[in-house]
């Protein structure tokens, strides 16, 4: 990579998801931007990768990684990488089953290497603690948190943060962002089992298509099944 004065720089961990999508588009405004993207096992590894791909290449990414940590999937304990859990349609209040144990803490401990690497100073993330279906590590602690492991755990003049502007928004308000901010949405993937047609019933799909359905917009990917086709806000 050209030298780039770290100020200007910011590593963008991107699932290939909406959130992801948005977060990358609003980081491009302001910086260049370098974007990873992990394989672990998931059930859409595939389809999340292609995702990556076609966003990183509508912001302008200066970089882009794929890395590989199947030892999250190796691990087990989750529906998103073990084929004999079932994807839970409407998970009971709790942590659901899609959780993968302690990912995001892996994820960008990945992100902040590669930032100290390049030098970039920000890690932005999509994690969002309103929609995040319980998991413990979308939390506004969990990023605090994490914060002062990078502080504590970096050279002292790296100063890298990690940055999650979704993180106290709704679905409803991220889909309004990123359309008003012209995201590039249909190339972005939230469904956790399909790879040719979002299942429309699990979860991240039931959200997505009610953030779109909030704004009166129509979701440009492609779906099985759509539970609000006949309703309107």
């Amino acid at each position: 990579m050209n030298d780039t004065n770290q100020s200007t720089l910011a590593v963008i961990v991107t699932s290939g998801g909406l959130d992801s999508c948005v977060v990358a588009t609003l980081a491009a405004r302001e910086y260049s931007v370098a974007m990873l993207h992990v394989r672990y096992g998931q059930r859409t590894e595939e389809r999340e990768t292609t995702a990556f791909s076609n966003i990183s290449n509508a912001v302008g990414a200066v970089e882009k990684r794929i890395i590989n940590m199947n030892y999250l999937g190796q691990i087990g304990c989750s529906s998103l990488t073990d084929p004999n859990m079932s994807v839970p349609e409407n998970p009971d209040s709790g942590t659901p089953s899609t959780y993968v144990p302690f990912r995001n803490a892996n994820l960008f401990a990945a992100a902040v290497s590669w930032a100290e690497t390049l030098k970039a100073r920000f890690v932005y993330t999509g994690i969002n603690q309103i929609d995040s279906s319980g998991y413990p590590d979308c939390t506004e602690q969990f990023l605090n948190t994490f914060n002062q492991l990078i502080s504590c755990g970096t050279r002292p003049d790296t100063q890298i943060q990690l940055v999650a502007p979704l993180l106290s928004m709704s679905k409803t308000q991220i889909v309004k962002l990123g359309l008003d901010i012209n995201a590039p949405l249909h190339l972005s993937w939230s469904c956790y089992q399909n790879e040719d047609k979002a299942c429309g019933i699990c979860d991240s799909c039931r959200l997505r298509l009610q953030g779109f359905l909030s704004n009166n917009a129509v979701d440009p990917i492609p779906y099985q099944t759509n539970p609000f086709a006949s309703r309107s806000w």
